[in-house]
């Protein structure tokens, strides 16, 4: 026989709590999206590594256009992170906005 008191009523619902719960985690991870793969890259880089990047791609011509930094960026120093930080903090920028 079911007998009305506050402990039968807390009981229910306390299982109904932990039933609507469960129910709403398990919907919630179907908006979660999947976790993928970012590509390796390195983004330790010096004003030299940048000068030969540059040198070792020439352009349709076959020639070399060197390293042009008209704005003296790679000498610039962000937040005290060094040049290879700057570089690598600007580099992740480029990559970030699709530039």
């Amino acid at each position: 026989q079911w007998i009305e008191s506050p402990r039968n009523i807390f009981v229910v619902g306390a299982k109904m709590m932990k039933i609507v719960l469960a129910l709403c985690l398990s919907s919630a991870a179907a908006f979660v999206a999947p976790t993928g793969q970012s590509p390796a890259s390195s983004l330790g880089a010096t004003k030299e590594d940048m000068a030969a990047l540059a040198e070792a791609n020439p352009d349709f011509l076959g020639q070399s256009l060197g390293l042009w930094d008209p704005l003296g960026v790679l000498n610039l120093d962000f937040w005290g992170l060094g040049n290879e930080g700057t570089i690598g903090y600007l580099r992740h920028s480029e990559i970030k906005h699709g530039r």
